[in-house]
């Protein structure tokens, strides 16, 4: 059991390791990734203004579903600067393994 404990520890300080790395490596454009995803949305026109020019008419989805992120782009707001990305990629990083834990506890509970 204790190799076990060991191994999420060390996974954990990796995955924190790597993710505030991020925070200050990472660059604020967006990425071919994102770009392609409002492309393929028909957010974003390959020619033309895109959402990220701030155009409204380029976003393209009028009364479709909207929600606010609660932390938009790793942010915890313009005013908290690179410490509020920090804690944003700590909280998310910590969130997604209890998340996990959670999922494979009620797993290994519905088959015995």
């Amino acid at each position: 059991m204790m190799e076990t404990r060991q191994f999420v520890a060390i996974g954990l300080a990796l995955a924190l390791v790597i993710g505030v790395a991020a925070v200050f490596l990472a660059s604020g454009d967006p990425d071919g990734l994102e770009s392609t995803a409002l492309y393929v949305q028909d957010e974003k026109s390959l020619t033309g203004p895109s959402p990220e020019d701030g155009d409204p008419e380029a976003v393209g989805h009028e009364g479709g579903m909207e929600y606010a992120a609660p932390m938009p782009d790793y942010t915890m707001g313009d005013e908290a600067g690179k410490t509020g990305e920090v804690i944003a990629v700590v909280a998310g990083t910590i969130l997604a393994l209890i998340i996990v834990f959670g999922v494979g506890r009620l797993v290994a509970a519905s088959k015995h």
